[in-house]
């Protein structure tokens, strides 16, 4: 059996949906972003008393197909970008498709109408927040960073930051460069 938990999106979100696994006694397969493998169904007592308990942490377990998929979607999104050394070579609709099993149209249609933004867009800003976790690790200069998240060129990246972020990566940097300066003199 597969259940299905929203706002699951990170290493810690994994620790704390096994610690709750393993609180409450229940065997598993596999924990991954969204999706756990469960060895056996859930009785019904079961599932509200994990509902209830990962509710506290801000998880919650999805029942629609549509938000199933929805947060499939993004969680494929989320592991090509922020946990992927470099991004695939192909498409992202061809990526996205291949791994989670429907046209991409189709989840396209479902992803706009769940979310409000197309999928695009949602790539777009995860992108962009990678472009930022890089600028502040600062090991990458802006042509190694767009290389490596597949910007046509350093321009393209920094147009698209500009547009979602109101600053450039540049002064972005400088902000950075600046408040370390200030913590320094404390």
């Amino acid at each position: 059996m597969n259940i299905f938990i929203k706002h699951m999106v990170s290493q810690r979100c994994k620790l704390k949906v096994k610690e709750e696994l393993n609180k409450m006694g229940i065997d598993y397969l596999s924990i991954d972003l969204g999706i756990v493998e469960l060895t056996n169904d859930l009785t019904p007592e079961q599932y509200d008393q994990l509902k209830e308990n990962l509710l506290s942490s801000g998880l919650n377990l999805m029942e629609d197909k549509r938000s199933i998929l929805v947060e499939r979607v993004k969680n494929a999104i989320i592991k090509m970008i922020h946990e992927s050394e470099e991004l695939p070579r192909v498409n992202y609709s061809d990526f996205l498709s291949e791994n989670l099993g429907y046209d991409y149209t189709y989840l396209s249609n479902i992803f706009s109408e769940v979310k409000g933004i197309t999928i695009q867009q949602y790539i777009i800003n995860n992108k962009i927040e990678r472009v930022k976790e890089l600028l502040l690790y600062d090991e990458l200069n802006l042509t190694e960073i767009s290389y490596r998240l597949h910007y046509s060129s350093v321009a393209h990246l920094s147009n698209q930051f500009r547009k979602i972020t109101g600053i450039s990566p540049s002064y972005f940097k400088k902000l950075k460069l600046k408040r370390k300066g200030n913590l320094e003199n404390l």
